[in-house]
């Protein structure tokens, strides 16, 4: 199939296709003339680049999970080992951000108390 058959299949861009290309997360397709020609296995890592960018994953990240791997199969274990990492990474966020909330908290509490003591009201 053609470029634009293989965006369409994989719900990606042409543009995505060919950047996904040039920096080597997709093999190069072969050509027929001057035409890239992709078939089904193309259309399957185009939806898994697609799914992973959508969970947060970065391109730098996927990069690692394929680079040097040739032939037909995902590389299951590498991709095993980029998810534990990125759900370290998100944990590690969700636990910065409750106590950045917990310490808003705080502060709006000494605001209002604040506030309430102080002489100068009309201010």
């Amino acid at each position: 199939m053609y470029i634009g058959q293989a965006a369409q299949r994989s719900g990606t861009t042409v543009k995505s296709i060919r950047h996904y290309e040039s920096i080597g997360l997709l093999p190069a397709a072969r050509r027929q003339g001057k035409y890239r020609i992709y078939d089904q296995h193309s259309v399957d890592l185009l939806m898994f680049i697609k799914c992973a960018r959508q969970l947060g994953f970065r391109l730098k990240e996927l990069q690692s999970v394929f680079a040097g791997h040739q032939g037909p199969q995902l590389p299951w274990e590498q991709a095993h080992q980029v998810i534990a990492s990125k759900k370290q990474e998100i944990a590690e966020r969700i636990a910065a951000l409750s106590q950045q909330h917990s310490q808003l908290v705080e502060f709006e509490n000494s605001l209002e108390h604040s506030r309430r003591d102080c002489p100068l009201n009309s201010l």
